[in-house]
């Protein structure tokens, strides 16, 4: 019995110390786990801290909803910018008509007598001043008529010498009085030919005193009656042009006016003093004001209207007779802030407009340009009021041409830095 004990004695001793050293073996396997797997997490946590400092220094190189592009690629797409600016729309009586002159602003430039054409000294749309020689005729009938004057005019003085020596002989009752009379009725019958002869060669563009003193002329100026510039030419050298044909037509811009159309029912609220805002095809990206100057009494059957003129500043002289006109006048004007339809691009419902953007990337010889975006009213004349989503300084720049260009390179650099 006491060997059976200390066999079991034996039996429990190994045992337990079997199941300690196999305990201390698995502890120092998971103290090594555990270092790996805190070795693993410090790499991960460098790795997602280098992900993260790697995302931020991209969000430094470009702001979201802005663009930056150099002037070489300004140039390249064609990008215009406009400042950003109040105008009157909406609110107005629509008109259409064309730009038209005065009577007295142009004219048609015809000879006195017939002749043939021996020069022409301007071209179309040459500059010219009243009084200015256009051209000059020849014909033979044009000698003959300045003869015709010295030879009159040299009977004249004779003629007057004789009337006076008679006269005085008639006060003495030395001549009969029916010599006197025949003096007197010859002396004034040639000082009436005389007259209407030097008035014709002026209306020629004579100099009549040098005609009297023997100079004979060759040619007949053609003399402009108006200053402005030549609209037609209609002659060529050695034309033969007959009294009251057309040569030239001469036009002075400076003076032109807005000949509008105002349909019968806003007839009543047109008055004398409105302002007008137009545009022409040659500035569609302008606004044009004028001022009602005079309004027509006469109404037109077909279509019913009524004319209406308007004073209109033309210092660079480019707008011309004949131009299309569309127009508002304003009746109550309310200014809103306004950009060209050009201007504002369309992303689903929402509306935006570029802004440039004053700072560093200009000075290094980039354009960086802000998308804001913008609500859309009244569109008028070429015109769309908008009301900015963030404040916008009066005068800032606005992409007019060439927004969608921008638009199309923000998206693309979006997607680069996605990538």
């Amino acid at each position: 019995m006491k060997n059976i004990a200390i066999t079991l004695t034996s039996i429990l001793a190994l045992t337990a110390f079997l199941v300690s050293c196999n305990g201390r073996q698995k502890g120092e396997l998971g103290h090594d786990e555990g270092k790996a797997t805190t070795k693993e997490t410090l790499q991960e946590g460098e790795e997602g801290h280098g992900n993260e400092a790697h995302a931020e220094e991209g969000g430094h190189e470009e702001e979201e909803g802005s663009v930056e592009i150099t002037q070489q690629q300004a140039e390249t797409i064609g990008l215009e910018m406009k400042p950003l600016e109040e105008r009157s729309l909406g609110n107005n009586i629509k008109v259409t008509g064309r730009l038209e002159l005065f009577p007295q602003d142009r004219a048609n430039i015809s000879p006195f007598v017939g002749g043939n054409i021996s020069s022409v000294l301007v071209i179309e749309g040459d500059k010219v001043r009243k009084g200015q020689v256009l051209a000059y005729l020849e014909h033979p009938d044009i000698i003959t008529m300045q003869q015709e004057f010295q030879e009159k005019n040299d009977e004249l003085v004779f003629l007057d010498q004789d009337y006076e020596r008679k006269k005085t002989l008639y006060d003495k009752g030395v001549s009969s009085g029916k010599e006197f009379q025949m003096a007197q009725s010859k002396y004034r019958s040639t000082t009436s030919s005389v007259n209407a002869m030097r008035a014709k060669l002026r209306l020629l563009g004579f100099n009549v005193d040098e005609i009297a003193n023997g100079k004979i002329y060759q040619g007949v100026p053609v003399i402009s009656p108006i200053s402005g510039f030549v609209d037609e030419v209609l002659i060529s050298l050695g034309d033969y042009v007959a009294p009251q044909s057309k040569m030239f037509a001469v036009s002075d811009n400076s003076k032109i006016h807005v000949d509008l159309k105002v349909y019968e029912k806003d007839i009543p609220r047109v008055k004398e003093g409105q302002k007008i805002f137009f545009s022409v095809a040659s500035r569609p990206d302008e606004l044009l004001t004028a001022e009602v100057h005079s309004i027509g009494k006469t109404f037109e059957e077909d279509p019913k209207a009524v004319h209406i003129h308007a004073h209109i500043e033309n210092p660079e002289r480019d707008l011309l007779p004949g131009m299309y006109v569309e127009g508002r006048i304003v009746q109550d004007e309310k200014n809103t802030l306004a950009v060209p339809e050009e201007a504002v691009i369309k992303e689903g419902e929402k509306s935006f407009i570029f802004v440039l953007d004053d700072g560093d990337a200009q000075e290094e010889g980039k354009l960086k340009f802000k998308m804001v975006q913008v609500s859309v009213g009244v569109i008028d004349l070429g015109f769309v009021s908008i009301n900015p989503m963030e404040p916008l300084q009066y005068g800032s720049k606005v992409v007019i041409n060439g927004a969608y260009t921008l638009s199309s390179e923000m998206v693309k650099g979006e997607l680069e830095h996605g990538h």
